[in-house]
């Protein structure tokens, strides 16, 4: 019992992380851009979120939906505004800029009123609750985690496989010069990769917050999520999503069993060892050659 309830505990956390390393991989694949502001747009989010519904007294759902839509605004604001004039630079400028953007981010919340460095719990329908299956006792908020991770990439799939303007976004991570001769609006394209790894990050802050409350700093969680989209391929989205799982296992086994500071330590152990053993990830596809 003791070794299933810890998977569900590490599935649970994996998926936070692979969240997060889904809007890495998005924006990667869009624009060849690492956004180290990642997992401060999460933070973002669940502030959003606890403004609507803590302070503003809206249902959770409406509360969600509307954080959602708001940092949607957010990423194609911040694409247009901020990456958009520094396109074709060095991507260590671009680097440089995400990292910045984040350090504004982080500074500014604690800045709001309402907002400021202290932890502030997001009620939500499922903290401390449980649910008792054969003597197994889960926490309906792990459960509630997994559970929209797993509707969530059902949604990304079906939009990127069976949908126009997801089949564009993919043409377009491939090769943006061939799409734009095909006439796919790769401007659109960005900002709407942009919009989508944002709302992905809110959904993120939002589920994180029962477990880790909401504070400025939440969003160094991306640390986490970096270890786990290289180990998936940092051009995959599935691989994000495993190499999140797998990351989760991994730290809350060794927490387990071995101790806290190798809980901490074992994803950027995994990170070292994929990076010297298969440095394109564990799940990234073979790139052919050309003869």
């Amino acid at each position: 019992m003791l070794i299933i309830q810890l998977a569900i505990n590490g599935i649970a956390v994996g998926c936070i992380y692979a969240l997060v390393a889904l809007g890495l991989v998005l924006i990667y694949k869009a624009t060849e851009a690492v956004n180290f502001a990642q997992g401060d747009l999460m933070m973002l989010g669940a502030f959003f979120a606890l403004t609507f519904i803590s302070f503003g007294g809206l249902p959770f759902w409406v509360g969600l939906a509307l954080a959602i839509i708001g940092m949607a605004a957010v990423g194609m604001i911040m694409e247009r505004l901020v990456l958009r004039p520094i396109l074709g630079q060095p991507q260590f400028a671009v680097i440089m800029v995400t990292i910045g953007v984040g350090f504004i981010l982080r500074s500014g919340a604690t800045m709001i009123p309402g907002w400021g460095t202290s932890s502030q719990a997001l009620p939500t329908p499922f903290s401390n609750q449980t649910l008792d299956v054969a003597g197994l006792v889960m926490a309906q908020e792990h459960l509630a985690i997994i559970g929209a991770t797993v509707i969530l990439c059902a949604l990304l799939y079906g939009f990127f496989r069976h949908t126009r303007f997801g089949i564009a976004m993919q043409a377009a991570s491939q090769n943006q010069l061939a799409a734009a001769y095909m006439g796919i609006p790769i401007k659109r394209v960005s900002a709407a990769t942009w919009a989508i790894a944002a709302a992905v990050a809110a959904l993120g802050g939002v589920l994180l917050a029962p477990i880790a409350l909401v504070e400025a700093n939440m969003g160094f969680v991306v640390l986490k999520a970096f270890p786990a989209a290289v180990l998936g391929g940092f051009a995959s989205l599935p691989g994000a999503v495993i190499g999140g799982v797998v990351i989760g296992l991994i730290e809350v086994f060794s927490g387990r069993y071995i101790s806290d500071t190798a809980r901490n330590l074992a994803p950027f152990v995994v990170l070292l060892a994929v990076l010297v053993i298969r440095p394109e990830g564990l799940f990234a596809e073979p790139k052919k050659r050309r003869a």
